[in-house]
Order: structure tokens, then C-alpha cells, then sequence
């Protein structure tokens, strides 16, 4: 890969800061001159309208093109001077002149913003040597989607080339998809429900919408908590008696939407009511602790599940809010 290509890769160009910073318009795109090492070298600096730059050094005391920086196999203390005051300059211009991107492909970037605006999430990049970003869903920690950069005969044999593809899991009947051009079985990942999309325009971003929302709904995994209730410090029968939204205590990693079965202390010890999570982090006079806003969904008999019965499903006791077992949400899902 070229020096320019290397260091102007994730970046998007803006006219504006080009020509503020010395750029001169031209019909093809925008042309830059400087000089380095003492002025001995002119540094000519184009960049194409689309974002793409190419640069030339030439030794004005020989009055010809410099391009042993290029060379992998020519080293020396000179040669490595002029490459790191070059790189220097293009630093400086891809700092001063260029918007940060999270990806090389403009699709690719446009269906991150897509997913920023309509789920808030933004890629994580979670190792230096892996060229590629993570989508998390917030709820359960989950992957929805993954972009990365990779050789394109990883999933087409024969043909290469850099390609950015978006990593999604589907679910188990993934031949329907792979009838579709662009959609290939998925690199790096588990090919019975995952699949890999080639970021190209090969796929329109609506279509490719459709599907991120299926992995999103796949990884969207609703949570599930109890939380105590003492009759002696909040009557929450008489409260849930006289409206279905109530105020509550939140607990950290609760997200709107989870589910909240209260269960009130002696001498019921039993789960009474079935709520969900309508808001979160809400401020009320001045408490330091948080406010969440649940809605009833459903109430429970007295005894319907009592602690004897939570013991059975795994919950042998509830001091405070806690997670369900998975025998528990089970149960109450039945």
C-alpha cells in the first residue's frame, strides 16, 4: 500500500479547509506546493475530488523527480529523513484538511451513520490489529453487525482486491439469502446463521437496512429483573390499585424496555406484579439516585409465585434487584 493511501484511508475530504489551507483549485481536484529539508525539495500535493492523493518530490538541486523513498529495498539515514518529513507534511494536511471516517467505503460509512441515527450505537474497534469495527446492541451486550476490511478472495476465490463487508446474523435458513448478489456466507463467523455483504452499492442501503434489522432483533435480548418491594416504606398494591405507571428506584444496567417483576416482601414473599421499563434516568428533587418510570403489566396471584416456588427456579432469595434465572423467566412466561 502507497504512503498516502495508508495514511488517508478512513478520511473524507473538505473543500473548505483544502483551499483554506493553501489548496488551489484546479479542474480535476485540488493541487498543493511546498517546499522541505532546508527548501533542497519541492513537495507537490494533488488531491482528486473524490479524496483520493498523490504525491511527488522532486530535488530541486537536480532538478528531476525524488523517489527513493518509494523503494522498499533503499534505506539510509537521507532517504528516511526525506520519507518522515514527507509523511510529516501529509499528516499535517490529512489533520488540518480531512474529516475523520470510521470506514474506507462510502457505503460502508453511510450504514454507520444509519445505525448511529436509528439505533445510537457506533462501531467499536476493539483490537489494533483487527481492520474492522463492532456493533453491540446496548441491551444485551450482543453483536448485531460487524464491518471489516479484507481481501475480497477470502469470499470470492479468484478475484482480489480491499473490499469492506458488513457481517450479520440472519438466522438458520441462510440459503434465501445467499441467492441474493452481494450476500455471500460469512467470513469469520459461524455460516449457519451469519452471512457477509460486500459494502460496494452492489446492495442498495435500504435493502441492506432490512436485514441489519434482523440481526439487531436477534441480539435485542430483553432483560429480565426483580426487584423487592417493603409494604413498610411504599404500598405498592395501593399504588398499582390506583394507576398502572409508577415511579421506582432503577439499579445500573437496567435500559428501557426490560421487564420488572416486583416482588413484595413478607408477609406476601411472593412476585405480585409484572411491570416494563418505560424511562430511565429520570432526576426527581434533587436524589442523587436514579428514577426509573415502569408501566403494570400484569399481576400475579398471591401465592402464584411464592419464595418456596422461586427456590425451585433457582432464586433463593431476593435482598435486592437482581437478574431472573433462566428456569425463573421461563415460568413466567408459561
Amino acid at each position: 500500500m502507497k504512503i498516502e493511501e495508508n495514511i488517508f484511508k478512513k478520511v473524507k475530504i473538505d473543500e473548505e479547509k483544502l483551499i483554506k489551507y493553501g489548496f488551489d483549485k484546479e479542474s480535476k481536484g485540488y493541487k498543493y506546493s511546498t517546499k522541505i529539508m532546508n527548501n533542497s525539495f519541492r513537495v507537490d500535493i494533488f488531491v482528486s475530488k473524490k479524496g483520493e492523493v498523490l504525491g511527488k518530490i522532486y530535488d530541486l538541486n537536480l532538478d528531476e523527480e525524488y523517489t527513493n523513498f518509494r523503494i522498499k529495498d533503499v534505506n539510509g539515514e537521507f532517504v528516511n529523513k526525506v520519507k518522515n518529513e514527507y509523511i510529516k507534511l501529509l499528516e499535517e494536511i490529512k489533520r488540518n484538511c480531512f474529516k475523520e471516517e470510521y470506514f474506507v467505503l462510502e457505503q460502508a460509512n453511510r450504514i454507520t451513520n444509519i445505525i448511529k441515527e436509528k439505533y445510537d450505537i457506533i462501531p467499536e474497534f476493539l483490537w489494533d490489529n483487527f481492520e474492522g469495527g463492532v456493533f453491540r446492541n446496548k441491551r444485551s451486550s450482543k453483536w448485531f453487525g460487524v464491518i471489516m476490511n479484507i481481501d475480497k478472495s477470502k469470499i470470492i476465490p479468484k478475484e482480489n482486491g480491499e473490499v469492506e463487508i458488513l457481517n450479520l446474523k440472519l438466522d438458520n435458513d441462510v440459503e434465501k439469502y445467499l441467492k441474493i448478489r452481494g450476500i455471500y456466507p460469512a467470513y469469520h463467523m459461524n455460516k449457519k446463521n451469519w452471512v457477509s455483504i460486500i459494502l460496494d452499492d452492489t446492495i442498495s442501503d435500504n435493502k441492506i437496512l432490512g436485514l441489519i434489522d434482523i440481526s439487531f432483533k436477534n441480539s435485542d435480548v430483553i432483560g429480565e429483573w426483580i426487584f423487592p418491594a417493603n409494604q413498610k416504606y411504599y404500598d405498592v398494591i395501593d399504588a398499582f390499585e390506583k394507576e398502572d405507571k409508577i415511579l421506582w428506584h432503577e439499579t445500573k444496567g437496567i435500559l428501557k424496555g426490560d421487564i420488572v417483576y416486583i416482588y413484595v416482601v413478607k408477609p406476601y414473599s411472593s412476585i405480585m406484579f409484572k411491570c416494563e421499563v418505560l424511562e430511565t434516568d429520570i432526576s426527581k428533587n434533587n436524589d442523587k439516585r436514579k428514577i426509573m418510570r415502569i408501566k403494570l403489566l400484569k399481576k400475579y396471584k398471591r401465592d402464584e409465585f411464592n419464595i418456596e416456588k422461586l427456590k425451585k427456579l433457582g432464586v433463593k432469595s431476593v435482598r435486592g434487584p437482581r437478574r431472573i434465572t433462566k428456569d425463573l423467566s421461563e415460568e413466567l412466561k408459561n
